[in-house]
């Protein structure tokens, strides 16, 4: 988890190095900034410092979710099937809260 952290980091620290370098998002409107994965990608390949520090902040929010995928995977390994059906409801409950955060 420590190393997402820090390749998060990383990636917001490079975005914002650009916004100083470019003095602006790379948008047309100061208070434009990509939501959707989609306009993150595109931004990133254009190298707009806004999508890049959206890129990093989306970096950070998949590192623990990650940490529970492979969480479940090593519980399957180890065959104890209570910690995967905790783990899957964490798992659950995190997509969950990830998709009502969206619709509003």
């Amino acid at each position: 988890m420590r190393i997402g952290v820090i390749f998060a980091a990383i990636v917001m620290l490079i975005g914002l190095l650009l916004l100083f370098i470019r003095h602006g998002g790379g948008y047309a409107t100061k208070d434009f900034f990509p939501t959707t994965l989609t306009g993150i990608v595109t931004g990133i390949c254009a190298l707009k410092p806004a999508a890049i520090m959206m890129g990093g902040l989306f970096l950070l929010l998949l590192t623990p979710v990650l940490r529970v995928v492979v969480s479940i995977y090593s519980f399957i390994k180890e065959k104890d099937m209570l910690y995967v059906v905790l783990t899957t409801i964490v798992l659950l409950i995190l997509i969950f809260s990830f998709i009502m955060g969206h619709s509003r």
